[in-house]
């Protein structure tokens, strides 16, 4: 079905924003415990959050997307969000997102 198809691509897109953003968070950290100074203490983390949260945004708005498309279809065919494996995955990405924005938040990690 097309919704699942354009739902998996922004899981992907939004895979690549949490990713990049606890990548460059990992390597502005690095930079910064080598002794490079940086515009200020806490670029790194706050680089790395803006980056999740886009992520973690762009989830969120393809699964609105996703909702409207589904609800529109289900007038013609009957389906359970349950059972939808796209959407099991696009929900664990979510909370994984969630989770790592927290991490980042309080320097978990």
């Amino acid at each position: 079905m097309a919704a699942d198809r354009t739902l998996m691509a922004w899981i992907r897109t939004s895979f690549s924003m949490i990713g990049f953003g606890f990548t460059l968070y990992k390597i502005l950290q690095a930079i910064q415990e080598a002794g490079r100074e940086l515009p200020r203490e806490t670029t790194p983390r706050n680089a790395g959050l803006v980056l999740i949260a886009m992520g973690f945004a762009a989830l969120i708005i393809g699964n609105v997307e996703y909702w409207q498309t589904r609800r529109v279809l289900g007038k013609f065919q009957k389906f359970s969000m349950w059972q939808s494996p796209t959407w099991i995955m696009s929900a664990l990405t979510a909370i994984g997102g969630l989770v790592l924005f927290y991490m980042v938040m309080m320097r978990i990690l």
